[in-house]
Parts: structure tokens; C-alpha cells; sequence
């Protein structure tokens, strides 16, 4: 208790109330870690949603559109989002690194405010390679986007909790993303492909201002303990030992973890099925299911929905039932997604609703390991250099990315969507290898307190 209360009471003056005694401060700390952790919470949800309205989702639903305006293969169509993963897979690191030791508040402001700008300029395109190039510019920008929510969620919520907030804070890639394919569908059916651009790059400039006005970089920039001191899990002291890290030393500690380097081969493969199905979902529901554009848009909006909950269950799961272990969860969804994966190739054509129900289902299973890979690069990591540990995660995931790119579309050219799904499966199974060799791993920290229990 003695620990509790001196990790719970520094000594810090509170510019809020004046107060009266310990109790008091105690509980104007509460309050106000209580504001601020709702403030940050919903505002890197929505602005990060914003990041998906100019992301390269209405590409995916403009897709059939341009091969038949413009005679482009899926090869050549594929080969926009490789470019676009291979430049966003190496501003993840990069951008990692650069947003451990940036404000987060500035940070992800300017990478949304440059996003919508590259994806205004997307709409006055035609050939490749004006598509190449903005895109590219677009990928370093949105790589700005996720390194800054991971320093602010392990800023702000603790490992005893940051499964569940992790997953809640992750609700903006199934809600951007529903809403992008859903207006994009809408916007080219009556206005013409481009306003699919013109459109959300003005919404996500509005988002930005809102970004910027509600985002704070972390507790003790506004006079508040760090999350660990505030909830008993460390003194002070063992904080002052990761201060003390050069750069050079914390580059060092997060390329030599092995636990991390699992982590992302599982995401690499892993990221083949998840952004393999929503850049091709569009063009295979239309292809191989039979479905219209709007059909197969509302049908995606479905697998965006579905993920919310699946990306809540697993980190909520991991927190609870496996005590901030996030391997065995990771495990379990990608058996089911595999056989998912099967049921969705098999359904007939022309069975809208059960191609529906499974785009759902599976759905629900992509974003729980989506989720939990992040939780561990975080867990596994200092969070003095989690962006750079989780870019590291992204790097490698973009590289699976860019196989789902132009690696699919030459696949379906040379053999028909049951090699495409072919191809998924035999990623997927490689990915739950390489998650089951993280089964046991949960952050230090939960391991320290248990040994000290």
C-alpha cells in the first residue's frame, strides 16, 4: 500500500485546484487523468478515422472503374498499391522513429493535413504514372498517421489495460474505412470517380483543425504522472533508467528483440489476407460473386463493421483471459479466419447473403490479429521507442501488402480468383506459425509485479 500511495502521490503542484491536502490531490489527479484519457481516446479515434478517408480505400472501389475507362490490367492497377505499400512500409519506421521523440499533437496533425492534400491531387489524375507519384506521397503521410496514437495510447493507459484501449482506439481503421468505401460507392455512382478524391480530402483538412485543438502529447506535458506512477506499477526510479537511453541505445533494444522480429513475419503474412481482401474485395464480389458495385460496397462496409467488434473482442480477451498475453488470442482467430477464408471462396455465385455473412465473419476475424500484433510490438518493446517498434511491425506488414498489391493481380491475371484465394490461405497459415511462437510473451512490467506479488 506504502508503494501504491507514493506512486499515486508525487510531488507535483496542481494547477487546477489548490490543494488542501493528500486526499484532495489524490483526487484532482484522478479527475483530470480522467478528462484528459477520454479526451485523447475519442480523439484519436476519429482523427485517425480521418487518415482512411484519404488513404487509398476509394481506389480499391474506383478500380473497376479505371480498367474499364482506361484499359488498365489488374497487374497495372495492382502495382499502385505496391508502391504505395512499399513507401508506406518505410515511413512507418522511419516515422516511428521520428514520432518517439515529436510531439504527437503536431505530428499527426500535419501527416493527416498532407494526406488529404496528396489525395486532392489524386483526383485530377489519369495515367499511372501520375497515380505512382501521388500515391507515393500520399503512403509517406499516412505513415505520419499511426506512429503518434501508438506513443499517446502507451503514454496514457497502462499494459494492465492497453489490450482493450488498443483495440477501442483501433475502431478508426473499420470506421474510416466503412465510411470511405461507402461514400466512395455513392460519390462515383452519381458524381464521377473523382469526387471520390475531391470529397474526403476536404472532410479530413476539417478533421485536422479538430485534431490539432483536442490532442495533448502526454501526461506530464500538461503536469500530470506518467500512467505507470498514477496506477502503482513502477517508481519512479525504474522510469529515470529508460529516460537515460540514448537513441543510438534504444535503436539497439529494439532491433535486438527476437520476440519483436515474430511479431513481424506474422504481421507481413497476416497483412497478404487483411489488405489483400479490401483492395480486391470491390473487384472479386463483382467478378467472382456476381455482385453490382453498390453491392459489393455495402458488403465490404459489412467486413469494416464486423471488425470493430472482433478487434474490441480480441484485446478485451487478451486483457482478461490471458493476462496481457496476445499470442495465443492471435493464434485462435487465424485458425478461424482460415476456414473462413475457405467458406468465403466456396460460396456460390449470386448468394449475395451469404456472401455478405462471410465478408462479415471474416471481418471480424482479420482486425483481432490486426489489433493484437500492434499490442505486441508495444508489450515487447520500451515505450520510449514504441513507434519505431511498431514501424517496425508496419514495415514489414506493408511489405506483405505490396505481395497483395501486384502479387494478387498477377496471380488472378495468370490463374483466376481461386489462385488469389489460394494464395491468401497459404499466407494466412504461415501467419499463425509465426504468431504461435509468441504464446507466452506479456509485457516486463506485468511480469515485475507479478514476481513482486
Amino acid at each position: 500500500m506504502k508503494q501504491l500511495q507514493s506512486a499515486r502521490l508525487p510531488s507535483f503542484e496542481d494547477t487546477v485546484v489548490a490543494p488542501p491536502s493528500q486526499l484532495g490531490l489524490v483526487k484532482t489527479i484522478d479527475e483530470r487523468y480522467a478528462y484528459w484519457r477520454m479526451r485523447i481516446l475519442y480523439s484519436m479515434i476519429f482523427g485517425y478515422a480521418a487518415f482512411y478517408l484519404v488513404r487509398y480505400n476509394q481506389f480499391s472501389v474506383a478500380m473497376p472503374i479505371l480498367n474499364n475507362e482506361y484499359g488498365y490490367t489488374k497487374t497495372q492497377l495492382g502495382s499502385i498499391i505496391t508502391i504505395w505499400s512499399v513507401v508506406y512500409g518505410i515511413g512507418k519506421f522511419v516515422n516511428g522513429y521520428f514520432s518517439d521523440r515529436s510531439n504527437a499533437r503536431y505530428f499527426m496533425t500535419i501527416g493527416l493535413i498532407g494526406s488529404a492534400a496528396s489525395c486532392f491531387m489524386l483526383g485530377f489524375g489519369s495515367s499511372l504514372y501520375f497515380f505512382g507519384i501521388f500515391y507515393a506521397i500520399n503512403a509517406w503521410f499516412q505513415s505520419m498517421g499511426w506512429a503518434p496514437v501508438t506513443r499517446l495510447l502507451t503514454h496514457w493507459f497502462s499494459p494492465t489495460e492497453l489490450g482493450t484501449k488498443w483495440a477501442f482506439t483501433s475502431v478508426a481503421h473499420q470506421l474510416g474505412g466503412a465510411v470511405i468505401v461507402f461514400m466512395s460507392s455513392v460519390l462515383i455512382g452519381h458524381y464521377g470517380w473523382q469526387s471520390a478524391f475531391f470529397v474526403p480530402a476536404i472532410l479530413a483538412l476539417v478533421v485536422a483543425c479538430l485534431l490539432f485543438n483536442r490532442l495533448r502529447d502526454t501526461p506530464q506535458s500538461i503536469g500530470l504522472p506518467s500512467i505507470e506512477q498514477h496506477h502503482g506499477l513502477v517508481k519512479d526510479a525504474q522510469e529515470k533508467e529508460e529516460d537515460n537511453l540514448s537513441s543510438r541505445e534504444l535503436i539497439k533494444l529494439v532491433l535486438s528483440k527476437r520476440l519483436l522480429y515474430y511479431v513481424c513475419m506474422a504481421n507481413m503474412f497476416f497483412y497478404v489476407v487483411r489488405l489483400g481482401i479490401v483492395t480486391w474485395a470491390p473487384t472479386f464480389l463483382r467478378e467472382l460473386k456476381g455482385a453490382s458495385l453498390m453491392t459489393s460496397g455495402w458488403q465490404v462496409v459489412g467486413y469494416d463493421l464486423a471488425g470493430i467488434f472482433g478487434g474490441i473482442a480480441a484485446g478485451w480477451i487478451s486483457d482478461q483471459y490471458f493476462s496481457g498475453r496476445r499470442g495465443p488470442v492471435s493464434v485462435m482467430y487465424m485458425l478461424l479466419l482460415i476456414v473462413c477464408l475457405c467458406g468465403l471462396w466456396l460460396v456460390p455465385a449470386g448468394d449475395q447473403f451469404m456472401s455478405a455473412l462471410t465478408m462479415m465473419v471474416l471481418g471480424f476475424l482479420v482486425y483481432g490479429p490486426q489489433v493484437l500484433a500492434g499490442v505486441a510490438s508495444a508489450d515487447i518493446a520500451s515505450k520510449k521507442a514504441v513507434g519505431m517498434a511498431h514501424g517496425l511491425t508496419g514495415t514489414f506488414a506493408y511489405l506483405g501488402t505490396a505481395l497483395s498489391g501486384i502479387g494478387v493481380g498477377w496471380i488472378v491475371d495468370q490463374y483466376g480468383w481461386n489462385g488469389g484465394f489460394m494464395f491468401f490461405i497459404i499466407a494466412a497459415f504461415l501467419s499463425t506459425f509465426f504468431f504461435s511462437l509468441t504464446w507466452g510473451y506479456r509485457a516486463k512490467v506485468l511480469e515485475d509485479v507479478e514476481a513482486e506479488m
